[in-house]
């Protein structure tokens, strides 16, 4: 009988998860991901284990190379960057991910921070707390234009939303011209996104080009009133060059749902900078993409342990 090691923290026993895996003949063991862990106790949680049903905990490839028993490796969610995916590879584990499970939360969500970006609606609820009653304006988004950098399911998603806004959308993506048959968005150069956008939206996994590129020089590109605006991976941006940026006025400021190290610690460069809103990696997190993600990610693990993976990216 094969035996599951599930980290994702929203996964407990005895729920529809557990109780899907379990009908399919597998032993489950639930060993939350809650925060930074010493990666000793995920070796000796792996030990025996054929599978995994993991979060964004790294997964090394010295890890993985001490779980010798680990077949199957599924992230709940959309990025395994986590995943040292080469190392698992010449291990002959397969690592799968879940494409689009949760594109609409990920998109509402979205829309959410570039509303609560161009109202100032964190200024106010935080003047109002301390005690004042803060009258600044904001911006409508109609006709402002909206940069895509990434054109995957979220930003997907993302489009029509922003339309039903009034606002015009460009992107900067990778994908395929066969893949880019959305009408109502102008497909643009890297520069070209930078320079017209007065919201960037990043959409894009984080791989060895992505890493960092919204640097000082990208910064730089943007304009003066430019927000941007992150649900995708913290390390695409440089979190010392944006702090610079919107310290300095160079753009207006970030709603950022993940930065590079998570929680956030105490010394981050993005703490206390006025114009600068983080919040703690929520985007994908409902109820409804909860659910959809666990049993996806369930349903996934099965098949994957069949021989007979959907999304593996090994």
């Amino acid at each position: 009988m094969s035996r599951v090691l599930i980290t994702t923290d929203y996964l407990r026993p005895g729920d529809e998860v557990d109780q899907y895996l379990k009908s399919a003949g597998l032993t489950t063991r639930h060993d939350p991901m809650t925060g930074p862990r010493d990666p000793e106790q995920l070796v000796s949680a792996l030990a025996g284990m054929d599978a995994a049903l993991i979060a964004n905990e790294p997964f090394s490839a010295d890890l993985l190379a001490r779980a010798p028993q680990l077949k199957v490796v599924v992230r709940t969610g959309v990025g395994y960057d986590s995943v040292d995916v080469e190392a698992a590879r010449g291990l002959g584990i397969t690592v799968s991910n879940l494409p689009g499970v949760n594109a609409n939360a990920v998109a509402e969500y979205t829309l959410g921070l570039l509303i609560t970006s161009a109202r100032r609606l964190i200024d106010s609820a935080t003047g109002v707390a301390a005690g004042t009653w803060p009258r600044e304006d904001g911006n409508e988004l109609r006709g402002a234009t909206l940069g895509l950098f990434g054109f995957g399911a979220a930003a997907r998603a993302v489009l029509p939303l922003a339309q039903a806004f009034g606002m015009d959308v460009v992107c900067t993506t990778s994908s395929p011209e066969r893949k880019r048959d959305d009408t109502g968005v102008r497909f643009v150069s890297f520069a070209e996104l930078l320079a017209t956008a007065d919201y960037v939206s990043i959409h894009s996994s984080l791989t060895n080009r992505t890493r960092g590129l919204f640097d000082a020089s990208a910064f730089a590109r943007m304009k003066t009133t430019a927000i941007l605006i992150n649900t995708a991976r913290g390390a695409i941006v440089d979190e010392h060059a944006l702090a610079a940026a919107v310290r300095s006025g160079t753009i207006a400021g970030a709603a950022l749902d993940v930065v590079t190290e998570e929680p956030m610690p105490a010394e981050s460069p993005l703490r206390g900078i006025k114009g600068i809103t983080v919040c703690s990696h929520l985007a994908g997190q409902t109820a409804q993409a909860r659910r959809a993600t666990g049993l996806a990610g369930a349903e996934e693990l099965v098949a994957a342990l069949e021989g007979r993976p959907r999304f593996a990216v090994t």
